[in-house]
C-alpha cells in the first residue's frame, strides 16, 4: 500500500509541477507511457481512464459515453467533509460559470462515502451550491470499491479512500484533475488554491484550442 501511494504521490507532483509551467506548448500527457509494435512501427499508448459507470444527482447513468467530445474536469469529494471539501466546491463553481456554456466541457464529482451521499442527497447537495443544468455538472455514486478503484494509478491517480484518522473518516486528494476528449490526463491542479484553478482554466482553453486546430 506504501508503495502505491509512493507512485501517486510522485505522479501527482509530477502533475502538479508540469501543470505550473507557463510555457505555451502543447500540455503534457501524464500517466505511464507504453510503447507497442504494430505492423514494424512503435506506436505510443498511453494512459487513459478506464470505464466506469455511475448514477448522477438526476439518476441518470454516468459513463465515459456521457464525456464524449468533451473536455473534462473530475474530482472526488463527500458531503459530510469538514475540512477541504467546500473550499474545492466553491472553487469548481468558478470553473463552472465560465465553461457551463461551453458544449465541448463537463465536469464530474465522485463522492467517495456513496452510503451517505444518496442520488437524492447528491441532488439536494447540488441545488444547493446552485447547479440546476445537470448536463455540464455530474455529482455521481456508486460502489464504494468502484469509486476507490477510479481513483488509483489505475485511473485518476490521486488517493481516495477510508481512513479513520482523517476527519470525517475519508482521505482523499484535493486535486482537480483535466482530463481531454481521448480520456487522457492531461493536468493535476490544487482545488483548494484560487491561483492554481486560475492556471486550470487557462489549460482548459489551450486544451479546448489543440481541438479547434485539428
Amino acid at each position: 500500500m506504501k508503495k502505491q501511494l509512493a507512485v501517486i504521490t510522485l505522479i501527482f507532483a509530477f502533475g502538479f509541477s508540469a501543470c505550473n509551467s507557463q510555457k505555451k506548448n502543447k500540455l503534457p500527457i501524464l500517466g505511464r507511457t507504453d510503447y507497442v509494435e504494430v505492423n514494424g512501427k512503435i506506436d505510443t499508448v498511453y494512459h487513459t481512464i478506464p470505464d466506469y459507470s455511475f448514477v448522477d444527482q438526476d439518476s441518470a447513468e454516468v459513463t465515459p459515453k456521457t464525456f464524449e467530445n468533451k473536455v473534462y474536469v473530475a474530482d472526488f469529494f463527500f458531503g459530510t467533509c469538514p475540512t477541504i471539501c467546500p473550499v474545492m466546491k466553491q472553487q469548481m463553481l468558478r470553473i463552472y460559470d465560465r465553461f457551463k456554456s461551453n458544449p465541448e466541457f463537463g465536469i464530474i464529482s465522485h463522492t467517495i462515502d456513496p452510503d451517505h451521499d444518496t442520488v437524492a442527497y447528491l441532488k439536494d447537495y447540488s441545488e444547493r451550491i446552485g447547479i440546476m443544468d445537470n448536463d455540464v455538472w455530474h455529482f455521481v455514486t456508486g460502489k464504494k470499491e468502484e469509486i476507490y478503484d477510479l481513483g488509483t494509478a489505475a485511473g485518476y491517480m490521486v488517493q481516495v479512500g477510508e481512513d479513520a484518522s482523517a476527519e470525517g473518516g475519508y482521505i482523499h486528494s484535493g486535486a482537480f484533475i483535466l482530463v481531454d476528449k481521448e480520456r487522457r490526463v492531461r493536468g493535476f491542479y490544487d482545488g483548494t488554491v484560487a491561483a492554481d484553478v486560475d492556471i486550470l482554466m487557462n489549460d482548459i482553453d489551450r486544451l479546448l484550442s489543440e481541438y479547434e486546430k485539428k
